[in-house]
């Protein structure tokens, strides 16, 4: 009996090895790899982005994804029912998580690996493997003892470090959790930033690499590179002095462009507030991205420069031509005024601009056409060779086209606001491209925010040519820079706090009505100011709004031109443009009846 019993196990010993050796050896292989071999990510290093002289904007930094492996918390392998709880407890505030997430982390069924912190510091895993460390020591002295933290491990990652702080984080924008770009350039550009991530697929006993098991690794391709146009010390410029007129003037918010004139690219765009990407929980959520770019508003007085440049393309009239401002001028359904009461002004062409009346705007533009219909028309055709009402062509995330209705689609009052830049709407980057346009001689070139990329291999490559368009010509231009001079230089001009000793300064004021973007009613100003330097040859535009001065002056030649001569003196330095050293035009302003 004991002989048959014995030989009974043995038959069955030997049907289970033939099946599990011979007839189902596949399947069981198949487990067999499943539980010891693991994959996982190898994330790919994120392109740094760079100012116009290879100074650093965006890095990335050496970081750790903790990870745990939940089938070595089970009780099987713990000999303990609470391990993921105390796991838990230990890790909880070095990872500044939640006790209770972390412990259901750990046990999750049916997985070797899940995430527990993205992107942490390198700091943070040493306090982790201390902890390690001290309980596997602890164990050999008190059996008792359970290492419950022998489940966690560490992957390689990196975290984006922005070494300025908030300096041009309307430009760079911010990269999210999940490591894409959340804004701005990161997430224009994030395809070239972020690279290609690889994999590798390895066996592991207990957590550790089994060496001899053999590996599958396919490497991550790098990021590329990213240079921008900006130019580091300008943008600090333009931030900083921008900033404290903001806070100075208690207004909502403000913007300043430097834009070189002739090449279109951009060399610093600054918005106050502003955010510092590298902490985005203090950040306030209406500072975000990039405001003069996604802020649509009336530009008022600074726009009359494209109402000049139709005049004066069209051959209507010439800087010395003379018009008759009355102190009010009815039109369609309104009564019309400029903004201090006067008695009848007797001024030039010239000295509508340097003035800057209402007024006389709406007579020199009435003229340019047999009717009011006509003249809205090629009003409007030149408004649009200017960009008004189109992209500007850097495909910022959240750009706004602004707002400029068809001429048929004017109202009555339009057609008489539109010419002083009223009842149509633009953002900062357009306002700044039309002093451009005059600055180059009448040609557009579409801004630029970036020089180029260099990829993995070292190899730059340089971004596309802007787009040029032809405007005006080139003695409308020229014309054109020579009035906005007597805005600056003249004593009668409204733009005499932006000269700039031994420069030669073309610019023009602006004080619009301001729609409030939360009634969407007009309620306080737009103050702004726009100009190039040096008049006669110019390098460089500068374009300065402020949203809503609730405190102290509100015209734009009192607030905004200081700033203008601020960033532009820096720029003019910075960039080593010399004074031209010829005398100012001295075009009339005004006549004698």
């Amino acid at each position: 009996m004991v002989s048959l019993a014995l030989t009974l196990v043995m038959i069955a010993f030997v049907v289970r090895l033939l099946q599990v050796q011979a007839v189902d050896a596949g399947e069981y292989a198949a487990k067999a790899d499943r539980n010891r071999y693991v994959g996982r990510v190898l994330a790919a290093e994120r392109g740094g982005i760079t100012d116009r002289n290879g100074v650093d904007l965006a890095i990335s930094a050496d970081a750790n994804d903790i990870t745990a492996d939940p089938t070595m918390f089970t009780r099987d392998q713990l000999k303990v029912g609470d391990g993921p709880e105390q796991a838990a407890a230990l890790l909880a505030p070095i990872l500044g998580a939640d006790q209770d997430t972390i412990a259901g982390k750990l046990r999750t069924k049916n997985t070797r690996y899940v995430l527990l912190a993205r992107r942490q510091t390198p700091q943070v895993w040493n306090q982790i493997t201390d902890l390690k460390t001290a309980l596997v020591k602890k164990a050999k002295d008190d059996p008792g003892t359970v290492n419950v933290l022998a489940g966690v491990f560490q992957e390689p990652s990196s975290t984006r470090v922005y070494p300025n702080g908030d300096l041009a984080a309307g430009i760079l924008g911010w990269v999210n959790a999940e490591g894409k770009g959340g804004g701005g350039v990161e997430q224009q550009l994030n395809r070239d930033l972020s690279g290609k991530n690889g994999k590798i697929r390895y066996a592991q006993s207990g957590g550790r690499l089994v060496p001899t098991a053999g590996s599958a690794e396919t490497p991550a391709v790098a990021g590329s590179d990213v240079e921008l146009t900006i130019d580091r010390d300008i943008q600090w410029a333009a931030q900083s002095a921008i900033t404290e007129q903001v806070k100075k003037s208690k207004a909502d918010r403000g913007y300043v462009i430097v834009q070189d004139t002739r090449t279109g690219e951009i060399l610093a765009m600054a918005n106050s507030p502003g955010f510092d990407p590298n902490d985005l929980s203090k950040a306030d959520p209406d500072a975000l991205g990039n405001a003069a770019l996604q802020d649509a508003y009336e530009p008022g007085s600074t726009a009359k420069v494209m109402s000049m440049a139709a005049v004066l393309e069209e051959n209507v009239a010439t800087p010395e031509t003379h018009v008759i401002v009355p102190n009010r001028l009815h039109r369609g359904d309104r009564l019309f005024k400029d903004d201090i009461d006067h008695p009848t002004w007797y001024l030039t062409l010239n000295g509508v601009l340097a003035k800057s009346s209402n007024i006389g705007t709406i007579l020199a533009t009435g003229e340019l056409g047999r009717n009011q219909r006509e003249s809205n028309r090629i009003l409007y055709s030149y408004l649009r060779k200017f960009g008004i009402g189109s992209y500007t062509g850097l495909g910022f995330p959240g750009e706004t086209k602004g707002i400029l209705a068809a001429p048929g689609d004017w109202s009555t009052s339009q057609q008489y606001t539109i010419p002083f830049g009223q009842g149509v709407s633009i953002n900062a980057m357009q306002a700044t491209s039309v002093y451009s346009t005059i600055a180059n001689g009448g040609v557009r070139v579409a801004p630029t925010l970036v020089r180029g990329t260099k990829g993995p291999d070292g190899r730059f490559t340089p971004a596309p040519k802007p787009k040029k368009t032809r405007v005006v010509s080139e003695r409308t231009a020229k014309t054109l820079a020579r009035m906005l001079e007597s805005v600056v230089d003249d004593e009668e001009g409204t733009g005499t706090k932006a000269r700039i000793p031994g420069y030669r300064v073309a610019g023009k004021t602006g004080t619009a009505n301001r729609v409030d973007p939360a009634t969407g009613r007009y309620r306080g100003y737009t103050s702004s100011f726009a100009g190039f330097a040096p008049a006669d040859k110019p390098r460089i535009t500068v374009y300065c709004a402020i949203q809503n001065a609730t405190k102290g002056n509100y015209f734009g030649g009192q607030i905004c031109g200081p700033i203008y001569k601020e960033v532009m003196e820096f720029a003019l330095k910075t960039l080593q443009v010399p004074p031209t050293g010829a005398g100012p035009s001295n075009l009339p302003v005004s006549f004698k009846p």
